[in-house]
């Protein structure tokens, strides 16, 4: 029996369940999502885009579902201690897929600033719009099996001074046989001029084996300017598997940020647009695996209209058995002339079993334009080591500096300041094996 089998026979049997346990809104594109994915299942490996990713494997095991809604215990807030605190950020909780709303009630928002849980939204155009315009079976899935998630909305010219953190938390019910699947919904919607910074931080409380899939859409008004910051720091039971659908429209600005610190296989997808004229993004990513962690980033940014700049930097140290691959692919549309793009992925392989895959790539369908892409899998340097060593730096603190080194390129890009210097501080832990769970998760004790 092929993967999708059993999500099939799952929706078929308990359709009923599933629109019971969530709203109207999600419930209307259920069916149309259940037709894509039954109709066309899970990709294999000869499908371009998870060439690098096999998808089958992943979803072949027999996770449970939280379909009728059980409340799982916990109490993120006083139980939970992420290990980016003190960001003077407005902070929420998502266990698995369900808000918590209590647990931060002191969280003071500008007027008009929406954030809910997905269950409680009573009508939305947005919701599914980009990612129902996308045959892809993880979102087709998503879009079937997710209840529950998180609505952002920032009406036109609000600026959200503190930055939001959402601290997710996948966490398995008591005595639970076998994994627990997560199915989690975002939808992010900044009308013209606004202004949001948003910090995701996943993270696992329980030593359970998890299948995560997340769907993030996010529609950026005219002149609006989202900032969106993607963390993993789970365990290597962990499966994570993320599509996120950004939109942009005219003068916008989105900075876009995925970091991978601990994990076990990671796929995140990014689809952006540039559909308005003038309108910029910068995505950055960086990546730190060893054992047999398996990370896996496959973008595309797609220009549309003319004037429009993206600027792409992905940075991955990897060591151990572990196993990087990247797919970036920037297309440029007919009449998006004065396109200025630039693509980078730099890659480091510390050990002689570490893989790198790469793949970035240039469509280019109009002449009048600035585009360049480039790639570089290498080790460490011999030189390099040697000069360190000369002055009394032992081999192992050497390499770990040096690894160090290369991933804060990216991390010094980051907008948010108290991330970008705490991150400085994680990932030198994350090189000397420090950072195996969060400092102070007493969920995880």
């Amino acid at each position: 029996m092929k993967s999708e089998q059993q999500y099939i026979e799952l929706y078929e049997q308990q359709r009923d369940i599933i629109f019971a346990h969530s709203n109207d809104v999600m419930n209307a594109v259920r069916d149309e999502a259940f037709g894509r994915f039954a109709a066309k299942g899970f990709p294999s490996q000869k499908v371009e885009h998870y060439k690098y990713t096999d998808m089958q494997r992943l979803f072949e095991p027999n996770y449970g579902v939280n379909l009728n809604r059980l409340t799982i215990p916990a109490d993120p807030y006083k139980a939970f201690s992420c290990d980016v605190p003190n960001l003077s950020t407005s902070l929420f909780f998502v266990v698995n897929d369900a808000f918590y709303a209590d647990a931060q009630p002191h969280v003071s928002l500008p007027q008009g600033v929406v954030v809910q849980p997905l269950s409680q939204m009573v009508s939305s155009s947005f919701y599914n719009h980009l990612a129902g315009e996308d045959d892809d079976a993880v979102s087709s899935l998503n879009t079937m099996l997710a209840q529950d998630g998180l609505f952002v909305y920032v009406p036109r010219g609000v600026k959200v001074e503190r930055a939001l953190q959402v601290i997710n938390i996948l966490q398995a019910p008591p005595r639970l046989q076998g994994g627990l699947m997560v199915n989690r919904r975002v939808l992010i919607v900044l009308e013209e001029g606004a202004e949001l910074k948003m910090l995701f931080c996943d993270h696992t409380a329980s030593d359970s084996s998890f299948l995560a899939t997340q769907v993030i859409e996010a529609f950026v008004g005219e002149h609006a300017s989202l900032d969106l910051y993607c963390m993993e720091e789970t365990h290597y039971k962990n499966v994570r598997v993320s599509n996120a659908y950004i939109n942009q429209q005219a003068h916008s600005r989105v900075t876009h940020n995925v970091i991978t610190l601990h994990n076990g296989t990671t796929r995140n997808k990014l689809d952006l647009t540039l559909q308005g004229e003038g309108a910029e993004c910068g995505c950055y990513g960086c990546v730190i695996a060893d054992k047999q962690q398996h990370v896996d980033n496959n973008t595309l940014i797609t220009h549309q209209a003319p004037h429009c700049t993206s600027n792409e930097v992905y940075k991955y140290a990897l060591d151990g058995d572990s196993l990087g691959a990247f797919a970036g692919r920037v297309l440029v549309q007919p009449g998006a002339q004065q396109t200025t793009s630039q693509m980078t992925n730099q890659n480091l392989c510390a050990s002689h079993q570490a893989r790198m895959l790469t793949q970035p790539m240039l469509e280019i369908y109009a002449d009048d334009v600035k585009c360049a892409h480039g790639s570089t899998v290498g080790q460490l340097g011999d030189q390099a080591l040697f000069y360190m060593r000369q002055r009394g730096i032992s081999e192992r603190e050497a390499r770990i500096l040096l690894q160090q080194a290369f991933i804060n390129e990216v991390v010094d890009k980051m907008q948010l300041a108290p991330l970008r210097d705490r991150l400085h501080y994680l990932v030198e832990k994350r090189f000397r094996g420090e950072l195996s769970k969060c400092e102070g998760c007493r969920l995880c004790k």
